[in-house]
């Protein structure tokens, strides 16, 4: 991921690692999914060697369903506990719930993510202190 995409997942990654408060718009409450890229390229593989002949779409997603604030205690936990979370304003147009269904993908596929978050975040926070350099505090 780019260190400035935007994304929260790695806003927050990035803000923890240069000591910055984590930014949770609204309350926090909102939910999302995260998915480990190895999970993608597996489940994108299991859709295009997909030999029972089973038409799309597939939603290869992770199920896994978090709060931004469960996102964020998480990374404050992982990355740095000395930063504090703050919150701001939301913006009008922010869903409040992402939870993708994979039963399609699951059963016709065989196919479901397995890198939890705490592991795949463990990894791009080494990606990212690579990256940042000098920029990163901890």
């Amino acid at each position: 991921m780019s260190l400035d995409d935007g994304r929260v997942v790695s806003n927050f990654v990035a803000q923890a690692l240069r000591g910055e408060s984590l930014t949770v718009y609204g309350d926090g409450l909102q939910t999302r999914s995260f998915q480990y890229v190895s999970d993608l390229v597996n489940g994108l593989m299991a859709v295009m060697d997909n030999t029972g002949g089973h038409l799309g779409p597939f939603n290869i997603g992770n199920p896994g369903e978090f709060t931004i604030m469960e996102l964020a205690k998480l990374v404050k936990e992982v990355v740095n506990p000395a930063v504090e979370i703050v919150l701001r304003d939301n913006t009008s147009d922010d869903p409040k719930q992402r939870k993708p269904d994979i039963t399609k993908a699951k059963t016709l596929l065989g196919w479901e993510p397995t890198v939890v978050l705490r592991d795949g975040l463990a990894h791009m926070v080494a990606d990212f202190k690579k990256r940042l350099g000098d920029e990163c505090v901890v």
